[in-house]
């Protein structure tokens, strides 16, 4: 499988007013997958799916994009709801680069914005793959809200961010503790510290105050595009429950279920996520 380091894959671009970061591989007149992470500590789009895209880069041209707010694009103040401020500014990328359309995979925050970009740019949009995504999900029996969201309540939470409340976090996310090794650790506490990071995440996770504040799940019935929806057995932070109003509503969804697993599906089951969605993408 072919090595691909984040520098060789790193770009910037002038996407509207803002500078998005994001890496870009695979073939240029390949279809276009824009990758979107969740939205944790230190998180960005490389964190998130690095471990995925040789994989996906040897027949899509793909996009890790970095959102407004996180990774090393621009870290406005949002006049919108997340949700909204993402996928314009997503669009704006797709026409800086020339891309008419693109297949979406969105993890967590990144599913949200993935959905909000279907709905307000619909002929943007290609196929969706969703990993829990997050404002679709209404859960069915479990009470809101759950572990993952309160630990991520905590790093928000002032003083902020240290070693102890990133690491908690990041263990949630899995189901198999292996897989939050030292250097996970290290990298995502390492960029969750930058100043401008904090403020980033701080920004985004604001906007989801309020009543119906980025409230996807009232609005799937309107996602006509092809969905593939993710989800681990054992997720802690949207559960599964949460995925079943999901499905019912969206017009067109189907769903995978991963046993032991929790919320990052495309770490823990790499190679078998990576065949599902690959073999999502290929057929119509």
């Amino acid at each position: 499988m072919t090595t691909l380091s984040f520098e060789d894959t790193s770009r910037t671009v002038k996407a509207g007013a803002l500078l998005l970061h994001f890496n870009e591989a695979g073939p240029s007149n390949g279809e276009t997958v824009v990758f979107l992470h969740g939205g944790g500590p230190g998180a960005s789009s490389w964190s998130n799916f690095k471990q995925n895209l040789p994989a996906f880069a040897a027949e899509h041209h793909c996009l890790l994009v970095d959102m407004p707010g996180f990774g090393r694009s621009e870290k406005p103040e949002l006049d919108k709801q997340f949700f909204e401020f993402a996928a314009d500014a997503v669009v704006q990328l797709l026409d800086a680069l020339g891309i008419a359309k693109a297949h979406f995979v969105g993890n967590s925050l990144g599913g949200g914005a993935s959905l909000r970009t279907a709905l307000d740019h619909p002929h943007r949009v290609g196929k969706l793959v969703l990993m829990g995504p997050g404002g679709a999900f209404k859960p069915m029996f479990t009470p809101e809200p759950a572990e993952g969201i309160k630990l991520l309540g905590d790093v928000v939470a002032p003083p902020g961010p240290n070693r102890e409340k990133v690491e908690a976090f990041l263990r949630v996310m899995v189901f198999d503790q292996s897989f939050i090794t030292e250097e996970l650790i290290e990298e995502r506490l390492a960029a969750a510290m930058d100043p401008e990071n904090q403020q980033g995440l701080v920004r985004a996770m604001s906007t989801f105050a309020g009543p119906r504040a980025g409230e996807l799940w009232r609005e799937l019935d309107r996602i006509p595009h092809r969905t593939l929806m993710v989800w681990g057995r054992d997720d802690r932070t949207l559960p599964l429950d949460g995925a079943l109003f999901a499905l019912q509503q969206l017009p067109d969804a189907r769903l995978h279920v991963f046993p032991r697993c929790a919320h990052w599906a495309q770490l823990e089951h790499r190679a078998e996520f990576d065949r599902l969605v690959l073999d999502f993408l290929r057929n119509a």
